[in-house]
């Protein structure tokens, strides 16, 4: 069975703003699951979009 995470708890793991992640939502980059009126997030999900976002800093470099 797919593990699924509320609204609430996706944006307290990711530390992502309420307008940020309906932001993330409209543009198809967070897939969301409708349960009635309730709103799910696949943990699979989840976790492909936070290893989509680019790092901070970028390459190293070797002097």
């Amino acid at each position: 069975m797919t593990q699924l995470l509320t609204v609430a708890e996706f944006k307290d793991r990711f530390k992502i703003s309420h307008s940020a992640f309906y932001r993330e939502v409209a543009a198809n980059r967070i897939p969301i699951r409708k349960i009635g009126r309730a709103t799910r997030i696949a943990v699979a999900d989840a976790e492909a979009w936070a290893a989509s976002l680019p790092t901070q800093g970028g390459e190293a470099s070797n002097g």
